[in-house]
């Protein structure tokens, strides 16, 4: 089934030879655009933050923009592409009865059939071959034959951090293609994205993936959980890492200052004499780990210069200029 491709980089509004600051500038810049918590037109909002989403997740990765860069040299030379086959990760799990099975394609996970056919995580498996089948491997043929259960799929879900602090429900498709007659039929779930969802965890459907043969049981559809990227914050597990900009005095004198989470304001004390670079940490104050405690909250000082000052603003710097003993420069 071929896919149309897309241009990440035009999604970015960067050119392809963007270097990572300028893809990772260009990435913040429009995501705190779109992110759905500030946008008006929240719908509109969430489709654009999920594209942004999806050619950020392919670009900022060295090896996954070298394997785009690659797609994308070969759709230019010879028109559309197919996806991969079940050897090599292709986006179809086929069901487990060898060459010839049915195919499955989701919709509703975050992620447009490009990237889940190029870059995403759907697992293809021969008969007894599944990594999430509860046999052994060592039944005798006979018997695999007599009750065969059905192959699992795995795909990705893009959850946003507000999901994971908060959990949600999900409506997740599977388009089912019968490989011998073409027939489709589509099949809608909801999928619970429980609160605490930890990144590369998998979400299970049971009873959703193939069919099974002989009266065996169906498998099972797994979602493994990519986080969607934040603007202001990067997650380190549980832990938020994000920027805290401050003026030369308030790093020079000490202040408490106001700094916006995911969920509410909350205060964070500034040490007189705080240097460029610092760490400073709000205990529990990152994302939920189940249900019983919350990572932390880190914030990475950067001291900001006024970009113009007054006449009367800078006969006050003059001033503490001559006054002051401060030589940076000075080695001891």
């Amino acid at each position: 089934m071929p896919v149309e491709f897309r241009d990440y980089y035009q999604v970015l509004g960067v050119q392809p030879k963007a270097t990572d600051d300028e893809i990772k500038k260009a990435f913040r810049t429009l995501a705190r655009k779109y992110h759905p918590d500030v946008a008006k037109d929240k719908k509109t909002a969430e489709d654009k933050f999920k594209e942004l989403n999806e050619a950020h997740e392919v670009l900022s990765n060295p090896d996954s923009r070298r394997k785009y860069d690659e797609l994308g040299a070969h759709w230019k030379s010879g028109g559309e592409q197919r996806p991969p086959t079940d050897r090599t990760g292709g986006p179809f799990a086929r069901k487990g009865t060898g060459d010839g099975g049915d195919e499955f394609q989701f919709e509703g996970t975050g992620f447009s059939d490009f990237f889940e056919q190029f870059f995403g995580q759907r697992a293809n498996h021969a008969r007894g071959g599944s990594p999430f089948d509860p046999r052994d491997g060592n039944d005798e043929p006979e018997e695999r034959a007599a009750a065969l259960r059905g192959q699992d799929i795995q795909g990705d879900i893009l959850i946003t951090l507000d999901e994971v602090i908060n959990g949600a429900m999900r409506a997740i498709s599977v388009l089912r293609t019968d490989a011998h007659t073409g027939q489709q039929q589509r099949e809608t779930y909801q999928v619970r994205i429980p609160a605490g969802v930890q990144a590369g965890q998998s979400i299970r459907v049971p009873g959703k993936g193939g069919e099974g043969l002989g009266g065996g049981g169906a498998g099972d559809i797994y979602l493994r959980v990519r986080y969607a990227q934040h603007p202001d914050w990067q997650t380190l597990g549980a832990d938020l890492v994000g920027r805290l900009e401050l003026a030369p005095w308030e790093a020079v004198l000490g202040a408490t200052v106001p700094v916006r989470t995911l969920e509410s304001i909350v205060s964070v004390k500034v040490p007189k004499g705080t240097q460029q670079g610092y760490q400073l940490r709000v205990r529990g104050k990152g994302l939920p780990v189940g249900t019983a405690k919350h990572g932390d909250l880190y914030v990475e000082v950067s001291i900001q210069v006024p970009p113009r000052i007054s006449k009367e603003e800078e006969s006050l710097w003059k001033q503490l200029a001559a006054q002051s003993a401060f030589d940076p420069r000075k080695t001891s």
